[in-house]
């Protein structure tokens, strides 16, 4: 059994917003709370990173059009005790998928966490 690391991608819609700042808050504040009502106070949010087209350096993944706001959060939590990184996916997107009815949820990095040894 190994314990892993799952992070996901979820669109979050924000309606009667005036700014990118505005959005990003709204979005981590809603997405936190509904995750600590669910006793998932262990995953971890925040808003994620979209390339430039133009140039590829990132700018934050929100777009604002008529008060309305699409932003990317990133869900990042940490799976213990599974058979491998599909089983760590589906066992994130459940816990997770739970709390965020209605949110498109979509993993996007996987990773090993390595052991650690008994005696810390």
């Amino acid at each position: 059994m190994s314990d892993y690391m799952v992070a996901m991608e979820a669109a979050w819609l924000v309606r009667d917003v005036e700014d990118v700042d505005d959005a990003i808050g709204v979005a981590v504040s809603e997405a936190g709370k509904r995750l600590n009502q669910q006793d998932l106070d262990y995953v971890e949010v925040d808003v994620g990173a979209t390339p430039c087209p133009a140039c590829g350096e990132p700018f934050d993944s929100v777009f604002v059009a008529a008060d309305t706001a699409l932003v990317g959060l990133v869900l990042e939590m940490k799976v213990f005790n599974v058979e491998g990184d599909e089983h760590a996916q589906r066992v994130a997107k459940k816990e997770v998928g739970g709390a965020l009815r209605d949110v498109p949820l979509k993993v996007i990095e996987t990773m090993e966490i390595e052991g650690q040894d008994d005696d810390e």
